[in-house]
């Protein structure tokens, strides 16, 4: 490995120093996460030997759908897509909660205030 690879220039620096500062640093981390998902989505399909197209039929989408999906021009992949697209490629998605850093748990139990004045608001389970 070059020390190259190894080292962020100035300017990658200057830059993970100013999305801290700013607070981004969540936004921009998960946009590498839907920039990742995407990527392994067309890096599975490529090593299974499958096209755009043998992809698309095998998951009742078009296959400019897949084209749109693997060059992120697609911003909300719905879950039901990458599902079936996972199932398509012997794979399984895997999706992770976690609480934000720094930012304090509640209860959970807080009350819902119904939009309409008199109409109580109930908790979907």
């Amino acid at each position: 490995m070059s020390s190259r690879a190894s080292k962020k220039n100035s300017f990658e620096q200057w830059l993970d120093a100013k999305i801290d500062r700013e607070g981004l640093k969540a936004e921009v981390d998960e946009l590498v996460d839907e920039i990742l998902i995407q990527q392994k989505l067309a890096d599975l399909r490529v090593a299974l030997g499958l096209s755009q197209r043998e992809l698309a039929r095998r998951i009742a989408v078009s296959q400019p759908v897949i084209a749109r999906i693997e060059s992120r021009r697609i911003k909300n992949v719905t879950l039901k897509t990458l599902v079936r697209a996972a199932a398509a490629l012997g794979a399984r998605l895997k999706i992770e909660l976690e609480p934000s850093p720094g930012k304090k748990m509640g209860s959970g139990r807080r009350r819902l205030r119904s939009a309409t004045p008199g109409v109580r608001a109930s908790r979907a389970t």
